[in-house]
């Protein structure tokens, strides 16, 4: 697991979906090896458009999204909101 070395955002409150827990269980991976990526700007795998589109967001205070693949291949978002109050864990037909 990655060690939180910058946080960048708070997270505020931390909910999972039932469809996301099942995916980190599946992985046998814990939810904070993915919150600890996302608290330090670590959005996933993007391209060059979507990390500006990132560093707007952290810097302008906008909802900030995170897409990451599991160990086991399945896509996993974390959504932080905009005023910081809440993180989603959640799979994205469950957006």
């Amino acid at each position: 697991m990655r060690e939180i070395t910058s946080v960048k955002l708070s997270l505020g409150q931390i909910v999972a979906t039932p469809g996301a827990l099942s995916v980190l269980q599946r992985a046998g991976q814990s939810a904070q090896e993915f919150l600890a990526r996302h608290a330090v700007g670590d959005w996933g795998d993007l391209d060059a458009h979507d990390r500006r589109a990132k560093a707007l967001a952290l810097r302008e205070g906008f909802r900030l999204v995170s897409a990451y693949r599991t160990t086991a291949g399945e896509c996993l978002w974390l959504i932080t909101e905009a005023d910081r109050s809440v993180t989603t864990l959640l799979l994205p037909d469950e957006y």
